[in-house]
């Protein structure tokens, strides 16, 4: 699948682009964790050599912006050590930067040389990025379109806040880290969801995780559209915690063992959905009002084809709780159904351990942007 050429830090420019030669693994920081994968290629597909999880204390990182940088190096250095399979024997990181502070779109670009098109996409993306170009690092990448385009060409643009990308290289470098790659979640998880980085129509992929929610448009064989969504799975907790009047942990084991499309409920489930039910109906409220808004405002009609989007693929921890796919579907008249190829990345060890557990319960869902940060490693064409 195509993907956006990566930022560098050197002497003379803090980012440029790099090709990747290195032995690497995947690293997705989000507020309240951090996921470690490093994937081996298969005769079919790929299985992990090492993999980790590791919770960040709140008031570390927040809304994507990281408050106590060493105390942030610590952990990542610490999650390091402590992988599970094989030790890490690389310094080399792909990691993730946040959704939630990146902005990303497809412009048109008249065709031109490709020395011509880096000047000109420049100065045409400050007429899109909602801050001075001075204060962000900027990337992009022509799209390989589904259909022949003679007068114009598609470019995926990125912009991040510089302070931002500088204080979470600061942090990996802190943990004796070196950045290959710096990369925003959309992409990553695109690659991890999006069999071959290919779609004939348009379909979302949605990242329900414990702090916010990613909704991310991907047609042909790029990005089209994301955003942050201010629901999270953590919300769930609170609410039923709140409602049922008990502690957090409780209220999360709660949740884990509730269904929301079983039929039989006695008076305790039917408080617990009662309870989870405005958040629910929020995510579902957000999750139409952004449908409804790139398909009435997509600069680019051509990415976005008439009708509805006909799938939506679901991942993070929030992802598993039992008869999302199926809520979501019936309230968006759209399948729904959990992101897949996921059996080979987690050893079978690993998994029955984990459900012997189901209080810390690491589904593979969670790991799914680090795998696709992973994957940007592997040439998965060879």
């Amino acid at each position: 699948m195509p993907g956006l050429d990566h930022w560098w830090y050197n002497k003379n420019k803090m980012f440029s682009f790099l090709s990747l030669k290195q032995e690497a693994f995947g690293l997705d920081i989000n507020d309240l964790s951090l996921k470690i994968i490093k994937l081996k290629k298969k005769r079919k597909g790929f299985s992990s050599v090492s993999f980790g999880f590791t919770e960040i204390e709140p008031g570390i990182i927040e809304e994507g912006m990281i408050k106590k940088e060493d105390a942030l190096s610590k952990i990542i250095k610490t999650a390091c050590k402590n992988v599970e399979g094989k030790k890490l024997d690389t310094k080399y990181v792909i990691a993730s930067l946040p959704e939630e502070k990146s902005f990303l779109q497809i412009i048109q670009m008249p065709r031109m040389k490709e020395e011509e098109l880096k000047t000109a996409v420049f100065f045409e993306a400050e007429n899109y990025i909602p801050l001075p170009i001075s204060e962000v690092y900027l990337d992009f990448q022509v799209v390989a379109s589904t259909k022949n385009y003679i007068d114009h060409l598609n470019v995926l643009i990125v912009a991040i806040p510089k302070k931002i990308v500088n204080s979470y290289f600061s942090c990996l470098k802190k943990a004796g880290l070196i950045p290959l790659a710096l990369e925003v979640e959309a992409e990553a998880i695109a690659r991890a969801l999006v069999k071959e980085g290919t779609s004939s129509s348009p379909i979302v992929l949605i990242d329900f995780g414990r702090t916010n929610t990613d909704f991310i448009v991907f047609y042909g064989h790029s990005v089209c559209f994301t955003c942050s969504i201010p629901v999270s799975s953590q919300q769930l907790t609170d609410a039923i915690s709140e409602k049922l009047k008990i502690s957090f942990d409780k209220a999360e084991n709660l949740k884990i063992k509730f269904d929301l499309v079983e039929k039989t409920k006695n008076s305790k489930s039917k408080e617990i959905l009662k309870a989870m039910l405005p958040v629910l109906e929020e995510l579902i409220a957000q999750i139409k009002k952004y449908l409804n808004f790139y398909q009435e405002h997509a600069s680019h009609k051509h990415f976005f084809p008439a009708g509805k989007v006909e799938k939506i693929f679901l991942c993070g921890g929030g992802a598993n709780l039992k008869g999302l796919p199926e809520f979501i579907s019936k309230n968006l008249g759209i399948s729904a159904e959990l992101g897949i190829f996921w059996t080979d990345f987690l050893p079978k060890a690993y998994m029955r351990r984990q459900e012997k557990n189901k209080n810390n319960f690491k589904e593979p869902l969670i790991f799914t942007t680090a795998v696709g940060l992973a994957l940007k490693k592997i040439d998965y064409k060879t």
